[in-house]
């Protein structure tokens, strides 16, 4: 059975490869492709539900850090910099509404889930991916202005929910008396200790691969792969310092990104290509353990939720966060 479904995985990224341009001019992006796929292989009964979540805790984990590291590493200060204002208005005010806003529908919809998990809810739908909006990012038809602030936006939003959704894990698990809970408190300093090792590491990172590169030491064909291992190092760094290792990634790469000079994005494109390929395993396992889980629980209040989540949730606070930019109503939606 196992070996029936790395069949089917490989040959879809293969197949993948041959039409993706085409498929994406019609609106089926990867993520949409895999996690069909993955559904389908689940109602063909051939993946181990119950056990499978587990086994695939290390694949996860492993996307995640990439894609924080890759995300934030890829950042240009000078683009930053150019839109600081709108950046600011989208991450500093239309990001936290959105929470807030996921949060109390949360709360309203679904009582039975507490204020913590209601939190965890609102806090981990509120970030969008730029990946699941690659027509839009990509469309020559879009301003190269909105393309670039969503882009940045995107690659920025996932690492500073982070804090928030360890936040509200923490809190949830105090809340249950689960043994071993260390509260919001012990969630705060490892989220301190891990921006810190992060931080740390990505400097130090980013600066020798630049001084190795002047010096003619770096191979450039092994760069990437170094970019690579330096991102893990970040996580598991963090992680034996006691830290939080995603938020260990996301600064990791932040600081990378900001001492690596220019040659920094080409050195990130390995990471980009190898995150992309576990992130559409992500997808797969995605529709293959979630959507089944999904299709025998969900009730009318959780449909209302992802339906107003999806379009309400996110609209009005990015809305009300553009207001006074000159955008007009067409460029906000």
């Amino acid at each position: 059975m196992e070996l029936t479904v790395v069949v089917v995985v490989t040959a879809t990224i293969f197949l993948w490869g041959l039409v993706s341009a085409r498929l994406e001019r019609a609106d089926l992006t990867a993520p949409i492709v895999f996690t069909a796929i993955g559904a389908l292989v689940a109602l063909a009964g051939l993946v181990d539900t119950p056990a499978a979540p587990e086994r695939l805790k290390p694949l996860v984990e492993t996307t995640l850090v990439w894609v924080l590291f890759s995300d934030a590493a890829r950042i240009r200060i000078q683009d930053f910099r150019r839109g600081l204002g709108l950046y600011v208005r989208l991450l500093a005010i239309g990001l936290p509404l959105t929470v807030v806003a996921g949060w109390g529908l949360a709360g309203w919809l679904l009582p039975s889930l507490g204020v913590w998990l209601a939190l965890l809810v609102g806090a981990a739908l509120a970030p969008t991916d730029a990946a699941l909006g690659i027509t839009v990012v990509t469309n020559p038809a879009v301003p190269e202005r909105i393309r670039r602030l969503i882009t940045v936006e995107s690659g920025l939003n996932d690492g500073i929910v982070t804090p928030v959704v360890m936040i509200a894990i923490a809190g949830t698990a105090a809340a249950a008396g689960h043994e071993g809970a260390i509260g919001v408190g012990g969630a705060l300093l490892e989220l301190a200790v891990g921006a810190v090792v992060g931080s740390v590491i990505g400097v130090i990172g980013g600066a020798l691969l630049r001084r190795a590169r002047r010096g003619g030491w770096a191979a450039e064909d092994f760069a990437g792969i170094a970019v690579l291992a330096l991102a893990l190092l970040a996580y598991t760094a963090a992680t034996m310092a006691h830290g939080n290792g995603f938020v260990a990634a996301f600064c990791g790469g932040l600081a990378f990104g900001a001492v690596a000079g220019r040659r920094g994005p080409a050195e990130l494109q390995f990471l980009e290509h190898a995150s992309g390929l576990v992130s559409l395993l992500v997808w797969f396992a995605f529709g293959a353990i979630a959507v089944p889980i999904m299709v025998e629980r969900i009730d009318l209040a959780m449909a209302a939720y992802a339906v107003l989540s999806l379009t309400i949730v996110r609209m009005a606070p990015v809305s009300l966060a553009l207001i006074g930019t000159g955008f007009d109503h067409n460029t906000v939606l």
